[in-house]
């Protein structure tokens, strides 16, 4: 299933992965009342709840993201788990939209791979997570939209952000990442941003000139060297 982005009236694609099927309901489960329990969405998921520096090193140069784990304490959870694991090391940035975004984190290098937990053999996601202004803890599994009334998410997508890729299905985000190019308001509340570039950002954009011809092959593609925590 394709994970897709709405922005700046393009469609542009942030990456793709499998979703397990859904469960076969009885004839008695049917009838029966639905349950008002939301389930836990975050059981089992890594969290970090402060702030944390990671060192991407690209073959363009080194781009040092601050990871908000106090924000988005799933989503930093889940990013400085691979950094550790040596999971996003000699991966590519698959795809680049010059004035949108660059994407990385994806094992296939073609916009479908996802992490496959090693223990579960399944891939691993994780739900979309949006802290709302002066909420104390993050929504998960829920998109926001601002234009329709929702409180503005606190982390936003300006130059720099770092969001997770997802599909259609807002709990779908696995390891694929995209830094913004550009402020991107629309997409606030709807995809998770859980960092931003503090250093580097000139590197950002000399991973759009020298990526954005897709007709780059692979092996000439930026590429993260190594992705290492402060």
């Amino acid at each position: 299933m394709r994970r897709f982005i709405f922005g700046l009236a393009v469609l542009a694609l942030v990456g793709c992965s499998t979703t397990p099927p859904a469960s076969t309901i009885s004839t008695a489960q049917a009838q029966a009342p639905a349950q008002t329990t939301e389930p836990d969405l975050t059981k089992g998921l890594a969290t970090y709840a402060k702030k944390a520096r990671v060192n991407l090193t690209t073959t363009q140069g080194l781009i040092v993201l601050e990871v908000d784990g106090e924000n988005a304490p799933i989503s930093a959870g889940n990013f400085l788990d691979l950094v550790k694991r040596g999971f996003y090391d000699g991966l590519t940035f698959h795809r680049v939209v010059p004035n949108f975004v660059i994407q990385g984190g994806d094992p296939k290098g073609d916009g479908t791979g996802g992490f496959v937990d090693p223990v579960t053999k399944r891939e691993r996601t994780i739900p979309l997570e949006i802290k709302l202004d002066k909420a104390q803890t993050p929504t998960y599994g829920k998109v926001a939209s601002p234009v329709q009334g929702s409180a503005p998410p606190v982390l936003k997508h300006q130059r720099g952000a770092l969001a997770w890729a997802r599909s259609q299905d807002p709990n779908s985000a696995s390891s694929q990442f995209y830094i913004t190019v550009a402020d991107v308001n629309s997409l606030d509340g709807s995809y998770a941003v859980f960092g931003k570039v503090v250093e580097g950002i000139e590197v950002v954009d000399k991973i759009v000139a020298a990526n954005s011809d897709e007709q780059v092959p692979t092996d000439k593609r930026t590429k993260i060297v190594k992705a290492t925590v402060q």
